[in-house]
């Protein structure tokens, strides 16, 4: 696949410090003022940062939950650097990672039976940490660590081999909780697979009942796309999957599930610009580069698939989970028609997301960690996307459709993001420009609107007879040129940046059709030379 833009630091072998105390909920990790993920301090050390979390804007945070939360950091951080020591040529180094995951697990053994006391209601809870799913994410690191040393020839005390018992134990009764609740589907369960698949060895967690194989058949829909249409969780679920297949190589493959995993990389191919810009479909972080080692995990996971990365068509539409990705002209378009998206949707049906090779001229916005009650609300809303909105409403829970799409253009449609609206939007690649038209139509005089949501200092213009101009700069700068077949208001404002920093301002453009019943916006794209 097309190398995903990452800058994460190369692995050390220091010697990790794990906290004494239980993890929280790390969606906590945020500023309550900015709505900005706190930096990632001292995550070795085994002691939260003296006078609080930083955040990029000054503040230092320390209350209960972001303590919570970095404690969540801290564990995964040091299972990291266990499974480094592990790996390492360095015989003291493996003995260390010996005493480490001693230490782990004398540590877990005390916590006893009981679930996390401290979890909220709605959580499928773990031990270490409130979550069984964050909990399964470090057990697998750990299982990575604990093959490592077995494979380098050091002998696991009776103790360690008792905490892999134990976390296969609590993976599996997450996985059935889920299952008996009808929730087998759930990305949870792909990390509750991964972790009794590294923590034992065992090939029923790949290929026996509510194992791997039946995961991915349930959870993946036939073109490739994890059932949310989340870009950020369809590479988790997919890099579950495939540590799940690194930790047991020997299990065969049946040919429909390694079909779907093949389509599940062949997404990730068509959505990275050749720059290798990923863009952050629904909830999933903007740009988070503590968590680019995820990235690079999946990368050197993905040739356990044994293929080769197609090159993407100019047209590529998903018509099922709902996107449709346009390149050409040095331009990179994703249009999101889909259904929601359960839990990880927006409310952006019909939005127009413009990249370049290594620009992000109008993204989707990703999502701030789920804590942060307000700035999630925001970044889920129809007013942060360059979509449509009719009165300064929210879009309903919804799902557009295909109507067409040939090999330079796509056609695509929604009626219930209002009652008495629908909603047709053509995008095209033609000779040396990029046509996009919106047109709504409503059952009686309405205020519809179009946004332009820039991640750039963007330029506009009045132009001649009512039109716009305007100019997206960037590595790659974009010029557009738009009109309105009804009389519109241009209203431009200061706007949030995305998720990464709220505080980020932008431009925000208002495209405002007043008392109108039906209204085409046209805009002309093209590359500036």
């Amino acid at each position: 696949m097309v190398p995903i833009a990452s800058t994460a630091p190369p692995p050390s072998t220091a010697q990790p410090t794990p906290p004494p105390q239980q993890g929280g909920w790390w969606h906590a990790y945020i500023c309550p003022t900015h709505g900005v993920e706190l930096e990632h301090d001292g995550l070795l050390s085994g002691v939260f940062p003296l006078g609080g979390a930083r955040c990029r804007h000054g503040c230092r945070i320390d209350e209960p939950a972001v303590r919570g939360a970095w404690t969540v950091l801290a564990h995964q951080a040091c299972a990291r650097q266990i499974r480094a020591l592990a790996g390492s040529t360095q015989e003291a180094d493996r003995h260390t990672a010996v005493d480490l995951l001693t230490s782990y697990a004398r540590q877990y053994a005390a916590l006893g039976a009981a679930p996390h006391d401290g979890a909220a209601e709605w959580m499928l809870r773990g031990r270490l940490f409130h979550q069984a799913l964050t909990e399964a994410i470090w057990s697998v690191t750990i299982g990575q660590a604990a093959r490592a040393l077995r494979e380098a020839g050091h002998p696991l005390p009776v103790e360690v081999t008792e905490l892999l018992r134990a976390l296969v134990a609590a993976a599996g009764q997450a996985r059935d909780a889920l299952v008996d609740a009808g929730r087998f589907d759930s990305n949870y369960t792909a990390w509750l697979v991964a972790a009794g698949a590294a923590c034992s060895g065992r090939p029923e967690w790949a290929s026996g009942r509510h194992g791997m194989g039946d995961h991915v058949l349930a959870a993946v829909r036939p073109d490739g796309w994890e059932w949310e249409g989340s870009t950020y969780y369809h590479g988790f679920v997919l890099r579950a999957y495939l540590l799940t297949l690194d930790a047991l190589p020997q299990v065969p493959v049946p040919e429909e599930v390694r079909s779907r995993l093949t389509a599940m990389a062949a997404v990730l191919d068509t959505l990275v610009t050749p720059g290798g810009l990923l863009p952050a479909l629904h909830d999933g972080p903007y740009d988070r580069p503590p968590a680019r080692y995820e990235l690079d995990e999946l990368r050197e996971l993905l040739p356990l698939l044994n293929v080769e990365a197609n090159q993407p068509r100019p047209v590529t539409v998903y018509p099922v989970t709902g996107y449709a990705v346009l390149r050409g002209l040095g331009l990179h378009a994703v249009v999101d028609f889909g259904p929601h998206g359960g839990s990880h949707g927006h409310l952006d049906k019909l939005a127009l997301y413009l990249y370049g090779a290594d620009t992000r001229w109008q993204p989707d916005p990703g999502q701030v960690p789920y804590a942060h009650q307000g700035w999630r609300q925001h970044f889920t809303s129809t007013a942060a996307h360059p979509t449509f909105s009719v009165d300064g409403l929210d879009q309903a829970e919804c799902a557009g459709y295909l109507i067409g799409h040939d090999g330079r253009s796509v056609s695509v449609g929604c009626d219930t993001a209002y009652p008495g609206v629908s909603a047709r939007r053509q995008v095209t690649l033609r000779d040396d420009v990029f046509i996009d038209e919106l047109t709504v139509e409503t059952d009686r005089p309405r205020r519809i609107t179009s946004h332009l949501r820039p991640d750039v200092e963007l330029t506009v213009r009045a132009g001649a007879g009512g039109s716009l101009e305007t100019v997206w700069p960037g590595r790659q700068t974009l010029r557009g040129r738009h009109t309105a077949s009804a009389a519109a208001v241009v209203l431009c404002r200061p706007g949030p940046g995305p998720a990464d920093d709220p505080q980020r301002v932008r431009t925000w453009v208002d495209w405002t059709a007043v008392d109108a019943t039906t209204v085409t916006f046209r805009s002309i794209y093209r590359m500036e030379n």
